[in-house]
């Protein structure tokens, strides 16, 4: 939804990466439903710079560590870190 329909990234998080092409970062628009999100064909691999390319807000936060989330604030459209990150439990 962020590279195809152009959304812009609501949520991310970073858990730790699959293999040495993975940075471990995961985007969602915040439309993704739950039939979306388990269907696997609507994922894809990018570079982290084609993901920044589509949404530049992101960049300061990607030195982050596993485990870390981010959620935007559509009050100011930057993001905040999420405390409690549920997406974290099985780093």
């Amino acid at each position: 939804m962020i590279t195809v329909d152009g959304n812009k990234i609501l949520y991310m998080y970073r858990e730790q990466p699959e293999n040495s092409h993975d940075s471990g970062w995961r985007f969602f628009s915040g439309k993704e439903d739950q039939a979306y999100a388990d269907n696997p064909n609507n994922f894809s691999f990018y570079s982290l710079n084609t993901i920044a390319n589509y949404d530049p807000l992101i960049i300061p936060y990607l030195g982050a560590a596993a485990g870390t989330a981010f959620e935007r604030n559509a009050n100011d459209n930057e993001f905040f870190l999420v405390e409690d990150n549920e997406d974290d439990r099985d780093l």
